[in-house]
């Protein structure tokens, strides 16, 4: 059975930092590509970041800001977040791709065939 977890969200003053974790179970990370998505309140799930062998990719809005990276042997992926804004907040969520590369459309939610259940991320101003 698969799982995926994430973990690390929280409240934090703009400008301020935070470190999520996702560590899955049933699938390993290492060899595929992984993605961090986040949905904010009234507004469509957006892609954030991507990582695979060949390097990962972010949105215009973060980078700059958050890096991706994974530990393999701890089956477990990191987005850190720093320089947090306002409109940074939304649930974010981790994702398992079935594909091993990130590609073009690594924002496309359909790539992904494994998703955790969300951790909350609210910065205030």
């Amino acid at each position: 059975q698969v799982q995926v977890v994430e973990s690390g969200g929280g409240l934090v003053q703009a400008g301020g930092a935070l470190r999520l974790a996702c560590t899955a179970s049933g699938v390993t990370i290492d060899g595929r590509a992984m993605g961090w998505f986040r949905q904010a309140p009234g507004k469509e799930r957006e892609a954030v970041s991507c990582t695979s062998r060949s390097g990962s990719v972010f949105v215009d809005s973060v980078t700059g800001r958050f890096t991706i990276s994974r530990e393999n042997a701890k089956n477990t992926l990191y987005l850190q977040m720093n320089g947090l804004k306002p409109e940074d907040t939304a649930m974010y969520y981790c994702a398992a791709s079935q594909y091993v590369e990130c590609s073009a459309s690594w924002s496309y939610s359909g790539r992904y065939g494994y998703w955790g259940q969300g951790t909350q991320v609210t910065v205030s101003s």
